[in-house]
C-alpha cells in the first residue's frame, strides 16, 4: 500500500485546514488515495476506495459517527440535498465514510434518503481513517473515530482536503463549501 511521504515543503505548500496553520501528518493535496476496502450495506459487500475513485471525480466526506447530532442534522443531509448540484458540477460519486459497521451506515443512509445520492461506506476497523491519519480519539463516541473532513478526488488523487479545525465542527467540510 502507498502511504505517501511527508516533507516540510508539502506541509508548507499543501496544508488546507480551513485556513488554519495547524500542521498534521495526514494526506495532502496531490496524494493518491490508499487502496483499502470499506463496506457498503453488509460485511460481504467490500468496496475498494481506490477502485471506486479510479477514472472519475469523487467527493468524499467523513463524519465522527452515524446518528450523532451534527452528522444527522447538518452534515449528511447537506450532501443529500445538494447531491444533484454536486453531480451536475462533475462529481460522479458522493461518498460518506464513518468508523461504524456497515449495517449502521446503511440504516443511517436509509433514514436520510441517501440512496442514489450518497454512498454510505463503513470503515469498521478504522483502517482507512488510520491510513489517512485523520482519526480522533473520542471516548464519548466509542473511542477512535474519524475527524470530520471533506475531499475532492480526481482519478483517485486528492485535489482538495478540508479538515475541520477541531476535528468535529461544521464549517469547511459542509456540502455548500465544496469547490469543484
Amino acid at each position: 500500500m502507498y502511504y505517501g511521504v511527508l516533507s516540510a515543503e508539502r506541509i508548507i505548500l499543501n496544508r488546507n485546514l480551513c485556513g488554519s496553520s495547524d500542521i498534521g501528518n495526514w494526506w495532502w493535496e496531490g496524494d493518491k488515495i490508499p487502496s483499502i476496502d470499506l463496506f457498503e450495506d453488509s460485511p460481504a459487500n467490500k468496496v475498494n476506495i481506490a477502485d471506486l475513485c479510479s477514472g472519475k471525480k469523487v467527493i468524499l466526506f467523513a463524519v465522527p459517527g452515524a446518528f450523532t447530532p451534527g452528522c444527522s442534522k447538518t452534515h449528511l443531509p447537506g450532501y443529500v440535498d445538494k447531491a444533484g448540484d454536486l453531480k451536475s458540477s462533475g462529481a460522479a460519486e458522493i461518498v460518506c465514510v464513518s468508523v461504524n459497521d456497515p449495517f449502521v451506515m446503511s440504516a443511517w443512509g436509509k433514514q436520510h434518503n441517501a440512496s442514489g445520492k450518497v454512498r454510505m461506506l463503513a470503515d469498521p476497523a478504522a483502517a482507512f481513517t488510520k491510513a489517512l491519519e485523520l482519526g480522533a480519539d473520542l471516548p464519548p463516541l466509542g473511542g477512535l473515530r474519524s475527524k470530520r473532513y471533506s475531499m475532492v478526488l480526481e482519478d483517485g488523487v486528492v485535489k482538495s482536503l478540508n479538515v475541520e479545525p477541531d476535528g468535529t465542527g461544521l464549517s469547511c467540510s459542509l456540502a455548500d463549501k465544496i469547490k469543484m
